[in-house]
């Protein structure tokens, strides 16, 4: 009798051989069922990832991990965890499909086969004689067998080469002459004030210090320490630029690792202006300039001087990056320096639009494929992944470790073995995109970023204002931004605090957040080499059944030279313009309306330091009090 599979967990579940299928099917129905006797027993809602029996008899089974989640198991930092929130007749549905397929193969019925798998059956087969195709395969076409083994051997070099290059961030040297460029104790005092806060907002805070050093690292990179090159300017007059292909390294080149050598030409004055692209670390520290390969290569030896566990992040879609592992949360965290952000794993994949196939780790011990912690869509990404076989590919990563690990001890092996196995159970683990993963791009020029198909998110809807239950009672929206704290907070109610500029931003492209350490100076501004940057916050009333009676905004902006800031509000199809001089104005054209976007618009300026030249909310770091933007609402049934 054909079993009817509820799950794509149990259907998994099902392809493994019946000896497996039987064993992993008995271990899942004592977790069920312990839960089902006892529920109000803790010790039977939790599994520990790091148990023998868990880790070696129920991970590597295909579908086993799915089936748990499917019961209503939720990952936690080194447990499977049961919530008392869970369904427990969803768990049953599971736990009585596994039954139904085991009791039946315990009778000695047969499991059911894919169509893909299955075997013919006897009367069906055609014997050689009277077949009309050859009894074996043809062997592959020549041209076929090179390009195979051309993949192999790039895939090879490619995995061979990063693995060997991260080892140049051990060098003591290299790392005491990066330290001696960061500020550490300027960024030690900004994480412990950082933490202090975090602290005080939530006492089960379980982040550490080190977790906010890397987040003060990351904007001090981004913001005071590196710059992004698209097209160098002229040396000579300043211009304007265009790349116009390569030219040949000189030794010094070489020497840094400068392979590739792009001239950026001056149609005004005919002048060449050399940009190696230097892949030295040390190189870098002067240079302090280029893009995400020059970018994530300085981080990540920033990172080892500091004393982070790192790894170098190769993209095969033309990206790289840096992860830091957490010791207080016990996992790798990505960290993008380009982009100063953090722990977005899905921003390529959701915000940026790639479609990726291979992202691999790179540390001083090992090896990983860590593909599926930066993807939702696994079964997408395994489709593309053709250029190596799986199995080749896990052999070949085996072969490196093993020859790496070598002379290590005992008790790190089982350190790394442990991580991996923290890690494998959250490549599975659904993952659902957070709102700082829908954005586009932001490092380099719009042209650059739409050459590069990378400026989707711009176009994706973020954080939109809705009154909560206070202020819906009290008809009431007040919202207030500070740009020295970089928090809103909605006033009516004085807990409810959101910690960074972008977080409530209904859209962006091509802005960022600066500080001047030296001039004491923080404010909003567009990114270096870009033309033109955009901000907008949305607010809503309809759904809670409110409409606007009176509204009133206080905007600060400031621009330089020739730099201009535009502000408007956008109401259906209708655009009015206002001021950003920091006075509070009245606008009761929206009132009667329910929804309504405020957006404003950096362009122009002078030269090279053009993007600093149009300034939202530039507010000096020692003004703790003061608000830089602000929105009051008064709101009346609709």
């Amino acid at each position: 009798m054909k079993i009817m599979v509820v799950s794509p967990g149990v259907s998994a579940l099902t392809e493994n051989s019946n000896e497996v299928f039987l064993d992993v099917a008995k271990l899942l129905l004592t977790y069920a069922d312990n839960i089902l006797r006892y529920p109000n027993e803790e010790k039977y809602r939790s599994i520990r990832i790091g148990n023998p029996t868990f880790s070696t008899k129920l991970l590597p089974i295909r579908g086993a991990l799915e089936c748990l989640f499917e019961m209503g198991f939720e990952e936690a930092e080194t447990h499977l965890v049961f919530p008392k929130s869970a369904s427990v007749e969803q768990l049953k549905l599971i736990r009585e499909s596994i039954a139904s397929e085991r009791d039946q193969r315990l009778r000695g019925g047969q499991p059911d086969q894919p169509p893909e798998t299955a075997a013919p059956s006897p009367s069906t087969q055609e014997s050689p004689a009277t077949s009309s195709q050859p009894a074996t395969p043809s062997p592959p076409q020549t041209s076929s067998l090179v390009k195979m083994l051309s993949s192999l051997m790039s895939f090879f070099v490619t995995l061979q080469s990063n693995f060997q290059h991260v080892m140049v961030y051990e060098n003591p040297e290299l790392q005491e002459k990066a330290r001696s460029h960061i500020p550490h104790q300027d960024l030690s005092s900004a994480a412990e004030q950082k933490l202090k806060q975090a602290k005080e907002a939530d006492p089960e805070c379980k982040l550490g210090r080190e977790d906010f050093l890397v987040l003060e690292l990351l904007r001090w990179f981004k913001q005071d320490f590196f710059s992004w090159v698209d097209r160098l300017p002229c040396s000579r007059c300043g211009g304007t630029t265009q790349n116009a292909g390569s030219l040949s390294p000189t030794p010094d080149d070489l020497r840094w690792g400068a392979q590739r050598v792009e001239n950026h030409y001056c149609q005004t004055c005919q002048l060449s202006t050399r940009f190696p692209r230097y892949n030295n670390p040390e190189k870098l520290l002067e240079t302090r300039r280029g893009r995400c390969g020059e970018w994530a290569n300085c981080f990540t030896l920033c990172c080892r001087a500091l004393g982070f566990e790192t790894r170098y992040i190769w993209d095969s879609t033309d990206h790289v990056w840096t992860e830091i592992f957490s010791v207080c949360q016990r996992r790798w965290l990505h960290c993008d320096s380009c982009e100063n952000v953090c722990d977005k794993p899905l921003l390529y994949e959701v915000g940026w639009g790639k479609k990726l196939s291979y992202v691999m780790a790179f540390s001083k011990d090992q090896v990983v494929d860590v593909t599926w912690r930066y993807s939702c869509r696994h079964p997408e990404v395994l489709a593309r992944r053709t250029t190596v076989q799986e199995a080749w590919l896990l052999r070949t990563i085996t072969g490196l470790n093993a020859v790496r690990q070598q002379s290590l001890s005992p008790e790190r092996k089982k350190e790394l073995t442990e991580r991996l196995l923290f890690e494998l159970v959250e490549f599975i683990s659904p993952k659902k995109p957070k709102p700082g993963e829908l954005g586009g791009r932001n490092s380099g020029s719009l042209a650059w970023r739409l050459a590069r198909g990378e400026t989707r998110g711009t176009d994706v809807a973020g954080y939109v204002f809705i009154p909560n239950e206070r202020e819906k009672s009290e008809k009431l929206v007040h919202v207030q931004y500070s740009a020295n704290k970089d928090q809103y907070c909605r006033v009516s109610n004085r807990q409810e605090v959101i910690q960074g500029w972008d977080q409530c931003v209904w859209k962006k492209d091509s802005v960022f957040r600066k500080v001047e350490h030296d001039w004491q100076m923080v404010y909003i501004a567009r990114t270096e080499g870009s033309s033109l940057g955009r901000i907008s916050w949305k607010f809503d009333f309809a759904p809670v059944g409110l409409k606007m009676k009176a509204v009133s905004i206080m905007a600060q902006s400031q621009t330089f030279h020739s730099g201009k800031v535009c502000w408007c509000l956008r109401l259906d199809q209708k655009t009015t313009e206002f001021s950003g001089d920091g006075k509070m104005q009245s606008f009761p054209s929206l009132s009667g309306s329910s929804e309504f976007v405020i957006e404003a618009e950096l362009s122009s300026g002078d030269g090279e330091s053009s993007w600093q030249h149009a300034q939202l909310f530039r507010q000096s770091l020692k003004e703790t009090e003061e608000s830089s933007f602000e929105i009051v609402i008064e709101l009346e049934d609709a």
